[in-house]
């Protein structure tokens, strides 16, 4: 099985705002960079919308490492939030109903077909791949927001 790393990051100017995700993907140190641009989004929706697009990039069964700067990505997955949520019918511990749940299901679904594992890094750091894709993020920003 092929093993795939997947660094991925949003960004908005306000939140809301207009947006940008970028994701990149790395197999055998081979580099795809992905990115798009939302003219009214959220920060999260961001977050959810790189990883997602960056495991529907892939085109056959593969091990992922994730890597995001997003507690809320990370966290629903390795503290078992969304496993929680489907089981509640999509309702927080909070009883409300997840933010976002469009995506949430799209990315779960997009999952299902891999071997995926999810790491926290910290945003704004020292993490080169992590900078580069909050670079391409905001460059979306920048370059669709009209002046």
């Amino acid at each position: 099985m092929k093993e795939v790393i997947i660094y991925c990051d949003g960004a908005c100017s306000g939140n809301p705002g207009p947006g940008g995700w970028a994701c990149v993907l790395d197999y055998k140190g081979n580099k795809k960079e992905l990115s798009g641009f939302f003219p009214d989004t959220t920060n999260n929706r961001m977050e959810l919308m790189a990883a997602l697009q960056g495991l529907l990039a892939l085109k056959e069964k593969c091990s992922v490492k994730v890597h995001t700067d997003s507690a809320y990505i990370h966290n629903a997955f390795d503290k078992g939030w969304i496993i929680a949520w489907q089981n509640n019918g999509w309702i927080t511990a909070a009883k409300k109903p997840v933010e976002n749940q469009d995506l949430w299901k799209q990315l779960v679904n997009a999952t299902k077909d891999h071997v995926v594992k999810w790491y926290k890094v910290k945003g704004h750091s020292d993490d080169e791949m992590n900078n580069l894709c909050d670079k391409l993020a905001r460059e979306q920003i920048k370059k669709n927001i009209k002046t």
